[in-house]
This record gives C-alpha cells, sequence and structure tokens, in this order.
C-alpha cells in the first residue's frame, strides 16, 4: 500500500487529522526516565503507544536522535509503530536535499535503512535533489512550501514573476513533480493566508501543517483555509504541546489527553 493511500485509509479509520511529531528532548522528560540509557525510545514509545488512537501518522525528526548518536532507537521507534500500530504512517521528518547521487543514499537512508513511510524534502536545489525520492512510488515526498517559522518569508514568499516563490514550488509540485501521486506539501499553520493560496494551486493533495500549539498557529484557520473538498487533505502537526503536555510521570496519559483534544477541536471545525 502506498503512502497516499495508507494514509487516506487512516484519515477515516481514525476520524484524526493529528500527526503526532516526535521530537525528544531528555532534559524535559519525567523523572522516571533518569539515567535510562534508552530514554530516548522509551519516551517516545510511550508517547505513540498512548496517542496511536487520535493519529494520523507519526512524525519523528532525525536531528533529535541524531545529536545525541541514537539512529538506533530511531530504527526501533520507527519499528516499534509499525508492528505495534500498523496502518499508522511514520513521516521521518529530516528536510533532505542535495546533489542527485547523494540525494539517492538519503532516499535509502529514509526509506530502507529507517523504514519510513515517508520523508521531508527542500526543493530548493531543483528537481534532480528530490527525483531519488519522487522516484519510490510507494513512499511520499513531502515537500517544503511555506514553512512555518517567523524567516519563512525571507526567501519563500520572494517576488518571482509577479507571484511569490512558495506558490511557484506548490504549482511545479502539483503540476510537473508529483507523476506517482506521493507528494504532500509543508505549509506552516502560522500563515493561514499562504495555506488557503496553496490549497487552491494543489486541489486534494495532503498538506502537512506545523505550527500549531507551541508556535501559536490557530486550529480553527487551519481547516478553514487548508482542508481538501473531500474534507480532509490534513496532517495537523504538533510535536511539544503533545510530548510534554505534563512533566510528571502521568506524561503518557496527558500526551494522549492532549492529542485527544487537539482531534476533537480540528473535528469542531470540520
Amino acid at each position: 500500500m502506498t503512502f497516499i493511500m495508507q494514509l487516506r485509509e487512516r484519515w477515516a479509520s481514525s476520524d484524526s487529522m493529528v500527526c503526532v511529531g516526535l521530537d525528544p528532548e531528555p532534559a524535559k522528560f519525567p523523572p522516571k526516565f533518569a539515567g535510562e540509557p534508552d530514554a530516548l525510545f522509551a519516551f517516545c514509545r510511550d508517547i505513540v503507544d498512548a496517542t496511536a488512537e487520535y493519529a494520523c501518522a507519526f512524525k519523528p525528526q532525525i536531528a533529535h536522535f541524531a545529536a545525541r548518536g541514537a539512529e538506533d532507537a530511531l530504527e526501533r521507534l520507527i519499528a516499534h509503530i509499525h508492528a505495534t500500530h500498523p496502518g499508522i504512517p511514520v513521516i521521518l521528518d529530516a528536510k533532505r536535499g542535495d546533489i542527485g547521487s547523494t540525494a539517492q543514499h538519503y532516499a535509502a537512508e529514509a526509506f530502507d535503512r529507517f523504514r519510513a513511510d515517508a520523508v521531508t524534502a527542500n526543493p530548493y536545489l531543483g528537481r534532480d535533489s528530490v527525483q531519488p525520492f519522487l522516484n519510490r512510488a510507494d513512499r511520499g515526498v513531502v515537500i517544503l512550501c511555506h514553512t512555518s517559522n517567523p524567516g519563512a518569508g525571507d526567501f519563500q514568499d520572494l517576488d518571482v514573476g509577479g507571484r511569490p516563490l512558495y506558490q511557484h514550488v506548490a504549482e511545479r509540485v502539483a503540476r510537473d513533480w508529483n507523476g506517482h501521486g506521493n507528494c504532500a506539501l509543508v505549509v506552516g499553520a502560522t500563515w493561514p493566508e499562504q495555506l488557503r493560496e496553496v490549497r487552491a494551486i494543489v486541489g486534494d493533495m495532503p498538506l502537512l501543517i506545523p505550527g500549531v500549539g507551541a508556535q501559536g498557529g490557530d486550529v480553527a484557520a487551519v481547516v478553514a483555509n487548508g482542508l481538501a473538498a473531500d474534507g480532509a487533505g490534513l496532517l495537523v502537526s504538533s510535536s511539544r504541546a503533545i510530548l510534554y503536555a505534563s512533566s510528571g510521570d502521568d506524561s503518557a496519559d496527558a500526551a494522549a489527553s492532549a492529542a485527544k483534544s487537539l482531534r476533537d477541536e480540528i473535528n469542531r471545525h470540520r
């Protein structure tokens, strides 16, 4: 089953468009993980198991593992998700993009080593830098379009022939790069007007929406501006607000409650 098919089935079966971001910060872990040599895996596993009921996808951030030499924990975490919660796709948040020969290795890293169902990618180097990902028709390529960070507009909003650059990215991906139907775009919740414009350009293509929660994105605005015609089409990503809903030993239960609350809030506005 392809990533997009898996995602559409998960939207329907879970009635959720919540994507749980897995960005582990050991300094924020509950006391019970202190001194635990496998704390990154154990903490994220507990969050996954607690929130799976309310998640349409999980999105581990590779830097949070790699900076601590814990890539093995990331491999085991993704394997755990596939084995314990089959049908929930995993998006590796790696934002890859490089010349073609190097991109081939990045694609193998994401899809063969880590066995992610999709990976985030940066289009700045052009099509050949993401082609090895696009070639994997069964896997997803989630391409940066208009990101949620404050500096997003430094380049993404630049006028290019009378239109901002991010609109060119959206159009090019939808028109030319999506031959296998395996593309999605990243559009930040912090930019609702831009989200509306991107949705108009790309039709029902899935949109990954970071920026809800700790970054201040508004759920109602996301749904109003980003929902696809079929009533789905969004992966509303939340990391810190779910992961660290409690600093105590009830962190997994608190994470589940936060994920459920976000799911219910999204659905109220659908």
